[in-house]
């Protein structure tokens, strides 16, 4: 049995499947070579992330292929419906980034609320000869502690974000198309847990209560966050997408955030990607990583350790 880990797979992963028989392939196949080279090498099953899609035409191709594993949350990259009606296997690993996504939110809202964004760009330009004056201009941030953070979706990725933000002193309010109030529980160090309850609202009361917005919802065929949301929210607030692009209007946030109405952004996730809109990479006040939120170490390891196991069970 072979499998083709076109975007990677963890050492431990790959050793999970080996042990169990499989052979695992990790050559990164071009786009355009794909469906040959799955035809040819008569690959079994196909692990992908979000850069290699899987539509259509590779799956009627290859009669070979038995299943197509995410290696995170989102499937919009995978004809998943058309897939499981040709009889595939179609896998993903909702929870095991969760904890990863929620830190780099937290990471955008530090910088964000702190001008790392901007003081990250300046002082090795300008942090010999103005010294003082940057110090002037990056003073006067905010502390997160006693904010309302407002997440739109609430489902594994936002509850992690409600950990920490409840953990830090934030109070946290919700709003989610399928989940009323969620249990959230927080775990220490030393075992012991609260359980915190979660009342969940519609989006058009959480935008006018939250002091930073966060969004983790699925791709959409229309933005969530547009022009006349925006409108409604308190001013000066932060928002952070680390979900998908295209689910902030980006063209009316950068209006929001030449006019301070939005005071920062913190974007993981763009609507033209892997090309973002120029004027976004270049507003002085938003903060950039390139759709990171699941690469860390840690989820890596176990993305491909799931992946693993659930191959070795579907197919073996």
């Amino acid at each position: 049995m072979k499998v083709l880990a076109n975007d990677g797979i963890s050492t431990s992963g790959k050793e999970v499947l080996e042990n169990a028989g499989f052979e695992v392939i990790t050559t990164k196949v071009a786009q355009e070579q794909l469906k040959n080279y799955l035809q040819e090498n008569k690959i079994n099953a196909l692990l992908v992330r979000s850069a290699t899609k899987v539509r259509k035409d590779i799956i009627d191709a290859c009669p070979d292929l038995k299943l197509i594993g995410r290696g995170g949350v989102g499937m919009d990259n995978i004809d998943v419906d058309y897939a499981k009606s040709k009889g595939l296997h179609v896998v993903n690993t909702p929870a095991a980034s969760s904890s990863s996504v929620a830190e780099l939110v937290f990471a955008h809202l530090f910088s964000g609320v702190r001008y790392l964004y901007a003081a990250n760009r300046e002082m090795p330009l300008e942090g010999d000869s103005r010294f003082k004056e940057l110090k002037k201009s990056y003073s006067g941030g905010q502390e997160l502690r006693g904010k309302t953070l407002g997440i739109i979706g609430f489902g594994r990725i936002g509850r992690e974000v409600a950990k920490i933000a409840l953990g830090i002193g934030m109070k946290v309010i919700a709003s989610d198309r399928t989940e009323g109030e969620a249990e959230i529980t927080l775990e220490f160090y030393n075992h012991q847990e609260i359980k915190i309850p979660i009342k969940t609202e519609p989006v058009e009361d959480l935008i006018k209560h939250s002091d930073f917005i966060t969004l983790h919802v699925p791709s959409q065929k229309e933005p969530v966050i547009g022009r006349d949301e925006i409108k409604k929210m308190k001013d000066g607030v932060g928002i952070i997408n680390a979900s998908r692009g295209g689910v902030i209007d980006e063209v009316a946030l950068i209006e929001a955030l030449d006019t301070g109405k939005v005071s920062f952004a913190g974007l993981d996730t763009f609507e033209h990607e892997p090309s973002p809109a120029i004027k976004v990479l270049m507003n002085s006040h938003v903060s950039l990583s390139p759709h990171i939120g699941a690469a860390t170490n840690e989820a890596q390891d176990r993305i491909g350790v799931e992946l693993a196991e659930q191959i070795i069970d579907l197919i073996k």
